[in-house]
This record gives C-alpha cells, sequence and structure tokens, in this order.
C-alpha cells in the first residue's frame, strides 16, 4: 500500500496516512486572538477535519503532542481538550512548552490516529 499525503506543502503534508495509521501535522488556530481556550477549541476543530477527510475520528487517536507557548494556559487548554475527547480514548499524550513560531499562537496539536477496521 503506497503512502498517502494530502495538503502536500514543500515542506510538509497535513496529513500523511501509511499503513492504517494517520499522521496529522501541528495544527493552529486561523484567529490568533482569541485566548488559549479559543485557540485550543479552533484547533481541534481543524484537526477534526482532517481526521474526518482521513477517514478517522478522534476516538482512534494514539498519541497527541501538545505546544504551549506559555505553561499558565496548561488548565485553560485541558479544559477544552477534556470536553472534546472521548471518554476512555486517552491517547498517550505528551505537552511541552515550546517558542512559538510567531507570538500570538498559544497552542500547536500535533495527533497520530489509526483508521478504524473495516
Amino acid at each position: 500500500m503506497p503512502i498517502k499525503r494530502l495538503h502536500t506543502e514543500v515542506r510538509y503534508s497535513d496529513i500523511v496516512i501509511n499503513q492504517g495509521t494517520v499522521y496529522l501535522s501541528g495544527q493552529l488556530a486561523d484567529d490568533l486572538a482569541g485566548d488559549i481556550r479559543q485557540q485550543t477549541r479552533e484547533t481541534l476543530a481543524h484537526i477534526d477535519r482532517l481526521l474526518a477527510e482521513a477517514g478517522t475520528d478522534r476516538s482512534h487517536l494514539l498519541s497527541a503532542l501538545i505546544h504551549l507557548r506559555d505553561l499558565a494556559d496548561y488548565a485553560g487548554m485541558n479544559e477544552i481538550w477534556d470536553s472534546w475527547l472521548p471518554s476512555g480514548a486517552a491517547p498517550a499524550r505528551t505537552t511541552v512548552q515550546a517558542m512559538m513560531y510567531a507570538p500570538q499562537v498559544r497552542v500547536e496539536i500535533t495527533v497520530v490516529a489509526a483508521l478504524p477496521e473495516r
């Protein structure tokens, strides 16, 4: 089965699918003026859209890597994350503080998900 790449640019693809696994590039909000809750909500909406395009959903997450500009945003991000994540579907997850490419970016989330068995 060949590797499938969607929304590919010079340096990255938003979606890569290989051997039943979906890899998403780091996602962030479009409206960078929002607080951590708004940016997290919008970022997770992007993730939902891309996972659906790839043929899976948040209940099939395997791992998540969350970059926060400021660890003071940890509780606000978790509030939105916890309400978004289906019960019993918690992925392996790492959250780190990181310097972002633009100072307005408060959160970037990268996920890996399984394709559902058919």
